[in-house]
């Protein structure tokens, strides 16, 4: 059950376009996997940030983190070491 303050635009299906609006460029799969997590715009915004930082900056705050939240963010940075391989 969604949170009571989240508005109904926030539960509106996330597509692939706007998940590479707030995180860039990323495979097909990639996109498919944040959107199956479930997580708001807000939600992804909040993961990219952090997957923007240092590598491991999450550290702890995973814990206090959503977990649509951790999701993307593990997803990010999945998809950071893959592009990280390919250099």
């Amino acid at each position: 059950m969604p949170p009571a303050n989240e508005s109904k635009k926030d539960r509106a299906a996330v597509t692939p376009a706007q998940v590479s609006e707030i995180v860039g460029p990323l495979t097909d799969a990639r996109a498919t996997a944040i959107i199956a997590t479930g997580a708001t715009m807000e939600q992804i915004a909040e993961a990219a940030a952090w997957a923007d930082g240092e590598s491991d900056v999450m550290g702890g705050l995973r814990l206090r983190a959503a977990p649509a939240v951790v999701a993307v963010y593990e997803i990010l940075r999945e998809e950071q070491r893959y592009a990280e391989d390919r250099d």
